[in-house]
């Protein structure tokens, strides 16, 4: 990974941009569906090393055998973010069978879809951890074995514009999306020292397994929306591989918001 433009040079230089991730790890949550499943596909076709995570093993082999059909480096790794040793053994599983995680992309998650007064304590908690305190959990553990191997390293973490703008019935998600993006600042900050990027990115609406359960619950959303549409997850390939390529080598603690405007519908 490029570590960036020396001083007085870059006005000199060829632009700074590369979709080339060979040599790199990348570790994936959430990879059994939607955006996560397409941000795994999207590394590996970079020529990054992937592996691959989610709950759903059937799924996750299945992936693997598709990506590797197509001569990607994959590892299916079974895994319950809410489980925090999980977190930690499957890190390590990572490095020791593709080596060190460079890339690191938080994107699993839950939707609430339930009433704040209507949550038992055990739901909240699940909320909790499979939101963000996984995210915090893998950002930690990837960023202290990148110190340790003195590499540099990209953390990109998906957060929701649901984090800006929430409706009746979305309050956990609502609240752990707004903690990713404070996380996302914080950390940014702390693990600059390391040479580790932080950035997360807050997708609209898009077309996934949990938005055809919203669908079903509320019907057609899309006619509030400017331009009546869901975005598909192809539409993220452009902000994902800027925030883990050497184009944003500058870029740290942001969050990049991707809606199609819809939030000013």
């Amino acid at each position: 990974m490029n570590d960036g433009v020396e001083a007085g040079t870059a006005d000199s230089v060829a632009p700074q941009w590369s979709a080339d991730l060979s040599g790199q790890t990348a570790f994936v949550t959430g990879t059994t569906s939607g955006l996560g499943r397409r941000f795994a596909t999207v590394l590996a076709a970079c020529g990054a090393s992937v592996a691959i995570c989610g709950r759903r093993a059937e799924r996750l082999n299945a992936l693997a055998a598709e990506l590797e059909a197509d001569g990607a480096a994959v590892l299916p790794i079974p895994l319950d973010v809410t489980d925090t040793e999980a977190l930690f053994d499957a890190v390590a599983t990572a490095e020791e069978h593709l080596g060190t995680v460079q890339i690191l992309v938080n994107n699993a998650g839950k939707p609430d879809a339930r009433l704040a007064l209507k949550m038992d304590p055990a739901f909240v908690d699940e909320m909790i951890a499979t939101n963000l305190t996984s995210l915090f959990h893998l950002s930690c553990e990837v960023t202290r074995r990148l110190i340790a191997a003195e590499l540099p390293g990209r953390i990109v973490n998906i957060s929701s514009m649901g984090a800006y703008r929430a409706g009746i019935g979305t309050a956990m998600y609502a609240i752990t999306k707004s903690a990713v993006v404070r996380m996302t600042e914080t950390l940014a900050l702390e693990f600059a020292r390391c040479n580790v990027n932080v950035n997360a990115i807050a997708p609209g609406a898009f077309e996934s397994e949990m938005m055809d359960g919203m669908l079903e619950r509320m019907g057609d959303i899309t006619k509030d929306f400017p331009r009546r549409r869901l975005g598909v997850p192809s539409q993220l390939d452009s902000t994902l591989l800027y925030l883990v390529s050497p184009s944003s080598d500058f870029v740290s603690g942001a969050c990049i918001n991707v809606h199609d405007a819809q939030s000013s519908g």
